[in-house]
Order: C-alpha cells, then structure tokens, then sequence
C-alpha cells in the first residue's frame, strides 16, 4: 500500500475547486449505483484523488468508510485491476448500452454517440494495467 500521505495543494483557490470537483464525482458515483449505465467506481476514484490533494479527512473517511474503502485502498495499492474486474466492468457496460442502443432503435444519432461512449468507456477500461487475481 502507499505509505506516503498525499500532499495537500497550499492553494486555498485549488483545493477549493478540488473539494467541489470531489463532491461533485462522490454524488455523481452516489448516482450511478441506482442509474444503469452510470458508472460509480471511476467517479469514485475520481472524487478520492481531489480529496487527496483538497482535504486529508475526507480522503481518509473514503478509505476507511465500508462501502468505498476495499475499492479505493487496493487501486491506491495496486493501481491495477484483476482481470475479472474488467471484465465485469466491460461485460456490464456494454449489456446497458446495448439495451440503451434498443431504446433509440429510432434515433440513429443518438445510437452512434452511445457507441463512441461505449467504445471510449472499455477503452479506458482495458487500457488499465491487469493483474492477477
């Protein structure tokens, strides 16, 4: 695990916007638990890395707390995923775009812009070093 704390910015002005974009990407992975197709992990580390730099106690409130902490305290370890998280998180993502690309069966713009996000979101995804389980 990383022992080194992490340095907090000496910027009032950008710790203030680091603790907004933090609470922000919390709300937003808060969301995504119950809105399909709205992921909650990458908000969620999103929201860990502003408040490493913004605020030391909410950072460490989001390692200790039950539901985000195993999450947050194997990345900041690993800084990798397994390959069954990836794969979860690809399978998942492309089932709810799929029923997604069904619902705008009419609207084909809407149906390429679902599959540019898609393909950008496994992207991003599978650019994630893996390791072993």
């Amino acid at each position: 695990m990383n022992t080194r704390s992490p340095e907090v910015h000496r910027s009032r002005l950008v710790r203030g916007v680091l603790w907004l974009a933090g609470t922000l990407s919390l709300i937003l992975g808060a969301i995504g638990v119950v809105v399909p197709g709205l992921p909650t992990t990458p908000f969620v580390l999103l929201a860990a890395a502003c408040y490493a730099k913004a605020s030391p106690r909410l950072h460490a409130w989001l390692l200790n707390h039950r539901l985000t902490g195993p999450m947050l305290r194997d990345w900041e370890a690993n800084r990798s995923l397994t390959r069954r998280t990836k794969t979860i998180a690809v399978v998942s993502m492309l089932v709810m775009v799929g029923f997604s690309i069904w619902s705008f069966r009419h609207r084909p713009i809407a149906q390429a812009v679902l599959v540019a996000l898609a393909a950008i979101g496994a992207w991003v995804v599978l650019r994630i070093p893996t390791r072993r389980d």
